[in-house]
């Protein structure tokens, strides 16, 4: 029996392979790993998943040699806005290559990137129908905006360009508005966007109500590193994060999923910051609308007091001498009623008591004194109580409201009062009330 050597064997498998296998495939894999060397070389290793249950049922190492690297890699991103890289759905182009040192592999000649495209587009579609399914993807939008949004939390690498950017124009607005700002770091490349993010997210939920608004913003750097923001579990934190979420974590032709579920998507951190600052301004305008109206009212309504005041102050000496002129008639009525009396019991004690005429005469006599006496009185007490004749001995009437104040009870500190002298009026307003024991 002939025996060979395990380069005689692999060296007569490379033969066969390279005979049978002597032009290049199509092949649609994806990336499970991918590194590049000193060299240049980028080595990838391909796999496919059985789509019923994600078990993988091929792999294969695939080599892509600088030349052909230092080609495709700034085509594939310029093209898919991607990087090359770990779970990245490919189509390339290969051929079969086996060596009889590093065996089996695949030599990648070509890449399409249009079947990258399709395959993140697929997938953002259905991340997007599954948040809409679950009921979640228009929360964030519906929650009320602070009318005055102005304590902010920001995720953001501390070192991001775009930060610096944010909080400059947020500091330095024309308005002179003021912000608060609270950074709480996280990654915003690689790996680890989503863990990070996620985190952030949780620690701002732990204080929700010392914020009014979440800003999540990137700035800079290659769209290429955008992939990480189409994610299902950040989209669901963000889609059900109780305040609102503005994200600029992109470009202006950018359109990631947690994008699509955030309160506000703007294309970068200035803009964040510009919209934040809108929304201030807006504010401040209604406040300056508000409060010409209330000027504009309350100037009206103390042009209608004046006016009203005026009014009354007109009515009040005419008042008077309709007062003095019933007070007049009814002291005369009184006085014809004493005579008419007097006279009435002259003339029965006349016709009754003829007898006794002088003594009738003396007793009436002495009872028109008394009478005219007691209508003396009650004319100088009538005289003595018009209101014009005390006002004339220094004395003043106090109205308020139109009305006769006779009692400091009846009056509040601000009440406007009209008090009437002899010669006129004067106007004042109740500084201090205050009431004897």
């Amino acid at each position: 029996m002939k025996t060979l050597t395990l380069f005689e064997l692999n060296n007569m498998v490379r033969e066969v392979l390279e005979t049978s296998f002597n032009h290049t495939f199509w092949v649609q894999a994806e990336i499970s790993a991918c590194q590049t060397n000193a060299t240049g070389h980028c080595y990838m290793e391909l796999i496919q998943k059985d789509p019923s249950n994600g078990s993988i049922i091929a792999r294969a190492k695939a080599n892509l040699w600088r030349a052909n690297y230092q080609r495709l890699k700034p085509y594939f991103e310029r093209e898919t806005g991607q990087r090359l890289a770990a779970g990245l759905n490919v189509l390339v182009e290969v051929g079969v290559s086996f060596h009889e040192a590093y065996g089996y592999a695949l030599v990648i000649q070509n890449i399409d990137p249009t079947y990258t495209m399709g395959d993140m587009a697929r997938r953002r579609k259905e991340i997007l129908a599954r948040l809409a399914a679950d009921g979640v993807i228009d929360l964030n939008r519906e929650l009320p905006m602070s009318r005055l949004p102005q304590r902010v939390a920001v995720i953001s690498s501390a070192t991001a360009a775009g930060y610096g950017d944010f909080c400059n124009q947020l500091k330095h607005n024309q308005y002179g508005f003021r912000f608060d700002i609270t950074l709480y770091p996280a990654m915003m490349q690689g790996d680890r966007v989503e863990e990070s993010v996620i985190a952030a997210m949780n620690s701002i939920a732990s204080r929700r109500d010392d914020f009014d608004v979440v800003v999540i913003i990137r700035g800079g750097g290659s769209t290429s590193d955008l992939s990480c923001f189409d994610s299902y579990g950040l989209a669901l934190n963000v889609a059900n994060f109780p305040l609102p979420v503005i994200t600029g974590i992109g470009h202006e032709r950018d359109d990631t999923v947690i994008d699509v579920v955030s309160y506000r998507r703007v294309k970068t951190p200035t803009a964040a910051a510009e919209y934040l600052i809108s929304l201030l301004l807006d504010t401040a305008m209604q406040l300056d609308g508000l409060s010409d109206r209330l000027v504009a009212a309350v100037s009206s309504r103390m042009e209608d007091e004046k006016h009203r005041i005026a009014m009354l102050s007109q009515r009040l000496p005419s008042l008077f001498s309709i007062l003095g002129i019933r007070q007049e008639q009814k002291m005369q009525s009184l006085l014809e009623r004493a005579v008419s009396s007097v006279r009435s019991r002259i003339s029965d004690g006349q016709y009754s008591c003829g007898r006794l005429g002088l003594r009738l005469e003396n007793g009436v006599r002495s009872m028109l004194l008394a009478q005219r006496h007691r209508i003396e009185l009650a004319e100088g007490r009538a005289n003595a109580a018009s209101p014009q004749r005390i006002l004339r001995q220094g004395y003043s009437m106090t109205t308020s409201a139109g009305h006769l104040v006779r009692n400091v009870g009846s009056l509040h500190e601000g009440d406007m009062i009209v008090v009437h002298f002899a010669d006129g009026t004067a106007e004042g307003t109740v500084k201090n009330v205050n009431l004897k024991d």
